[in-house]
């Protein structure tokens, strides 16, 4: 049985911002597919302020036990003090694209 897999969910300032990202955590075999998607406007409070930002978010997806590696190296290459990193359980899927993952998420 393959690993259990988990959707990664983050987002950066700009595109060049996230294709580095997503380069990063599938050239080091963090994630086996991270998705660079359309832009969005995001709309939270920091720090006393109520803000607006577009931002351009990624869907990362790695086998669980790479949770720490990819949390770690989204926040070295994430220019955010504070960046969304949250992972989301598969809860079921195909298993060849479940087992996919599993066996491109292997560090080097």
């Amino acid at each position: 049985m393959p690993a259990a897999a988990i959707l990664v969910l983050t987002s950066l300032p700009d595109l060049a911002a996230a294709r580095h990202v997503a380069r990063v955590l599938v050239e080091s075999r963090l994630a086996a597919c991270v998705q660079v998607g359309a832009p969005v406007e995001s709309l939270y409070h920091w720090r006393g302020t109520l803000e607006t930002a577009n931002e351009i978010p990624l869907a990362i997806k790695t086998s669980s036990g790479m949770w720490p590696r990819v949390e770690a190296a989204i926040r070295d290459n994430h220019p955010y003090e504070l960046p969304e990193i949250v992972a989301v359980p598969f809860t079921d899927g195909s298993a060849d694209y479940l087992a996919w993952i599993a066996a491109e998420t292997r560090p080097e």
